[in-house]
Order: structure tokens, then sequence, then C-alpha cells
């Protein structure tokens, strides 16, 4: 099968973009809808057997995909087709473009420089279970636990003998001459002396002892940090040498490695599987074969992994940790992008205040518009309510809610009010409770709590995961309301305050599976993010009275 896929619908009817998919936020051109579902049908057969788990197997993988719609050289319109990482343990498939470095390749320097320091770790796991290594430890550890535990009898005898001829010397002093005394207290203390020379004698046999056996186990710590090192030193070459392996191209058939397009980012070193996207990879065999890229996109296949939310046959944007230095610092470079929507924010007039006084206000957050100032964007609900309230001390953003998200928010207008507000939301002294509208019907029962912990998913920010190991704790109420036209009306009271906490418990196959009606990071695209802020009550911190605000969901 040709890696160059032409169009079995008629597509002749749709335009050609005037830019190139901007990659982490998208919708998907209409050409690159064609040839997505194309490629969905041939995934449909799955000629490789590959474990997508859409038939129970018992370790589902699941894989993102991508498609670019390019015009080859004689102009004709067609797409090639990429799969992230590998598929059945392998890299090259017919009807898929090649990895941009083939790893796997038997004949390459990687799987040899593999194998020998695969052959290293089996030399220290050979020592490190020999029989003789783990006699000579563990002999070693009775010896040292023996000298302690004796050294410690011998002390609490010598402390206990000492006490005891203490007592002898002052019933002598009652009972005999001082002639007699003196005679009794020299004894005494020739007993005192032979006990410390006892002790020192016994610390000097056991320390004997001790390093005749440490002699026997630095045979095998020798060794084994000669090859420990010798292995170390293997894989950082091995590493610099894949990075450097690495060389993607431009347009301008410029050409960069891994190595130097991570060296000036946060994270000089790359992460791993940097590289084996399915979108530097489809852009990589484009520009080598003076294909014109004109939109891409791409899609989850199969079952979704325990920790994120994919679901299949959804399209996603590209990981800003592998692929945004990639893509954005070099192979994108120079070519016409559709605008990142990101630095854009809906245009609001006013915002309107639910509640003010000398200390606070609550103000109501329109959806899709910052709390506070981001990189790109400086108008807020922050920048608003200086502009509003010029004279205050602060004003300072107690708590946040999403840009998405829309509500009640507090907003202290001194150092100290931020200082006793924010003292309140640390404690969980202030009931906060939201209103969403989820896709679909929820199959938990009508009331519950969600606990799923969260963190931060590194290689692919703003995301976040489910961590059993590593979350932070993240627990959510919740009582639903309605139930209409296949939709979850449903109140949500977070008892933690994690990022994207109710979104991932609405979306997560182990929460509710049911994500929030257009829910553009854990769900679908499509109108405004269905989640609003609509209670809020605390004792105010200063006048001591109950302060209780409501808002009624928009949507």
């Amino acid at each position: 099968m040709s890696v160059l896929h032409r169009f079995t619908t008629d597509v002749s009817g749709i335009p050609l973009p005037e830019s190139f998919t901007y990659p982490f936020y998208y919708e998907p051109h209409p050409l690159a809808l064609h040839a997505a579902r194309q490629l969905q049908e041939e995934l449909e057969k799955n000629p490789w057997q590959h474990p997508f788990g859409l038939t129970n197997e018992e370790k589902p993988i699941g894989k993102m995909f991508g498609v670019i719609v390019v015009l080859d050289q004689q102009n004709q319109l067609g797409f090639l087709c990429a799969f992230s990482g590998k598929l059945s343990e392998s890299n090259h498939h017919s009807g898929f473009v090649p990895p941009v470095f083939d790893l796997l390749d038997r004949d390459g320097y990687f799987i040899k420089e593999e194998e020998f320091i695969n052959r290293l770790t089996h030399k220290v796991d050979e020592i490190t279970s020999s029989k003789d290594y783990k006699f000579a430890c563990f002999s070693h550890g009775q010896l040292v636990n023996e000298f302690l535990k004796t050294c410690e009898q011998r002390k609490t005898e010598i402390k206990n003998n000492k006490a005891l001829r203490k007592e002898k010397r002052q019933a002598a002093m009652l009972q005999l001459s001082s002639f007699d005394y003196l005679r009794f207290n020299q004894i005494l203390q020739e007993e005192s002396k032979t006990e410390q020379i006892q002790l020192k004698r016994l610390i000097r046999e056991y320390k004997l002892k001790i390093a005749e056996n440490e002699k026997k186990i630095a045979v095998f710590t020798s060794l084994l940090s000669t090859l420990k090192e010798q292995r170390a030193a293997h894989s950082a070459h091995l590493q610099q040498r894949i990075f450097k392996s690495y060389a993607f191209l431009n347009h301008k058939k410029q050409v960069r490695n891994l190595a130097d397009i991570f060296a000036k980012t946060s994270t000089p070193v790359p992460p791993a599987g940097a590289g084996e996207c399915a979108a530097p990879k489809l852009l990589q065999y484009a520009f080598l074969n003076s294909y014109t890229p004109l939109c891409m996109a791409e899609f989850w296949w199969g079952a979704s992994p325990v920790s994120e939310i994919r679901v299949h046959k959804q399209f996603y944007p590209a990981c800003k940790g592998k692929c945004e230095p990639i893509l954005m610092n070099h192979m994108l470079l120079g070519m016409k992008l559709e605008e990142n929507p990101l630095l854009h924010q809906a245009i609001i007039t006013e915002i309107p205040i639910v509640f003010e006084d000398d200390y606070l206000m609550v103000l109501e957050k329109p959806a899709e518009f910052l709390s506070v100032p981001g990189k790109a964007i400086k108008d807020s609900v922050l920048q608003r309510v200086k502009e509003m309230r010029p004279d205050a001390s602060g004003p300072l953003m107690v708590h946040r809610l999403d840009m998405s998200t829309s509500g009640l928010l507090v907003v202290a207008k001194s150092l100290e009010a931020y200082k006793k507000l924010q003292f309140l939301f640390i404690k969980r002294k202030v009931e906060k409770k939201y209103e969403a509208l989820l896709e679909g019907v929820i199959s938990k029962p009508n009331t519950g709590v969600i606990n799923l912990p969260l963190r931060l998913d590194i290689d692919n920010r703003p995301f976040q995961l489910v961590c059993n190991d590593f979350g932070k704790a993240a627990l959510t109420a919740y009582e639903v309301l309605e139930i209409k036209d296949e939709r979850t009306r449903i109140s949500f009271k977070p008892l933690t305050g994690r990022t994207h906490q109710l979104r991932v418990h609405s979306a997560h196959a182990l929460g509710l599976n049911c994500p929030i009606v257009g829910d553009d990071l854990y769900g679908k695209k499509g109108g405004r993010l269905c989640l609003h802020a609509t209670t809020l009550s605390f004792v105010h911190p200063f006048t001591k009275s109950l302060v209780s605000l409501e808002s009624k969901a928009p949507f």
C-alpha cells in the first residue's frame, strides 16, 4: 500500500485551507475529517491484531493516530497516515509513514548498544544474586548486628556494675576504717579498669572481624561499581546519540535534532518518546518528499488508559511537552498557521458584582474569561477589579475559576482581607457548589462522592492525570438534579480544590464517565463549558456575619 493515500470520496467541492492547522487547539478541517474517516475504516479491520481494547483484550493499548492532508509534487490532493510510538511491536506498517528514527532497526546501533547495556545489567544481576555475594552480605550484616547487640549489653553491664560499686562505697564508708576503705576502693577501681579494658578488647576483636568481612564484600562491590559506572556512561552516550539521530526537517528542509531543539527550553533533556508522536512523523515525511502540508488531525483509537481520559475516535490536540518544541520551534517555523484560539478570550463589557463591602467583593465571572492575567492575555477579572477600585490596597484573588468556568469569585480588597479569606479557603470553611451539565446519563447512584487522586501531566500541560501513586487527594460530592434529553444536570460540592477536579471527575471512566458539555480538554468542544460556580457561603472574617450567595447557572 502506498504511503500517500488518495481520497476514496469526492472532496473536490471542499475548499483548501488557507492556513495549516494550529496543532494544539483546533477543529478538524473537512478534508482532515474525510482522511481520518478513511483511515478509521482501515483500522476497523485491524490487520495487525493490535490489542486496542475494542474486543475485551486482557491488556488493551489504545493508540493515537494522525492524518495530514497534502498536495504532492504534481499538485494532486492526498493524505498521509501515522501512529504514535509503535504498533504491534513494529515501527513500520504498510500505508503509514516511517518513524523519524527507527529505534527497532535490527541492524542499527541502538539495538546493539542496548544489548551491550543489557549484558552489563545481567552481569550486575548475576553478582548481586550469587550465593557468595548474598552470603558475604548476610554474614556481614549478622556480624554487625551481633557486635552492636553485644556492645550494648556489655555497656549496660558496666553501667549497672558502676551503680553497684557506688552503693558498695557508700556502705563501706560507714563500716570500714579509713585504711580498709582505701584498700576496698582500690579493688573497685581495678574492677572498673578491667571492665573498660575488656570492652575495648571486645570492640577491637569485632572490628577486625568486620574489616575481614568488608574486604570480602569489597571484591564484589568494586566489580559492581565498575559495571554500573560503565553502564551509566554507555546509557548517557547512547541517549545523546539517540537525541542527535532524531533529525527533523522544516518546509525549507533545514535540519535540527532533538538535542538542539530542546536545549533552550525549560526541559533541556527531551522527554521520553519525544519525536515518536504522529504529528512530527507526518510532517517529516511530507517535507522529505516535497509535499505541501494543508491540514492535519489526530484521533484516539481504542480503550482509554487508566490514568488519562481518551475517547475512541475522538480528536485531540498534539501533546505540548513532547511536540510543542519540535513543531513550534522548528518544523512549522515560517509556515502560515491558523491563529491560536487560546490567545483570545470572550469580549466582556461588564462583570456583575454580586456582593461588596469594605473588605471584599464577590463577582460573577463570565465563561471564557481569565480570573488572573495570563502570559499572552492581560484582561482578566483581577485586572478589571483594579480598574474599578483603583483606591483599594489590593485587590488580590483569593481563589480562581478555570477560564472556561463561570460563576461566583471572591476578590479581597486588601492584603489583610486576603490572608483572612485565604485561611477560610485553606481550612475548607467556605462552602462551594457548582452546577454542571453532563454529556450523557450517569450509571452511578444519584448521590455520592468521587475519590480519584490527581496530578499534572507534565508532558501535556495543563491536562491532569488520575494517579494513585503520586496524585494528590481529590474528592467531589455530587447530586443529580435532573436527567433530560440524554444529559445529566448535576450539583458538585468539591471537598478538595485540585486543578480541573470537576472536569476530570466527570469525564474519567472511574468517575462519572460523562464529560461536562463543552469541555474542550476532557470531552468535546462545542459552545461553552457548562460548569458554573453557583453557591458561596462563609462567615465574614471581619463582621462575623454569614455571607451566603447564589448565582443561577446560565445554561
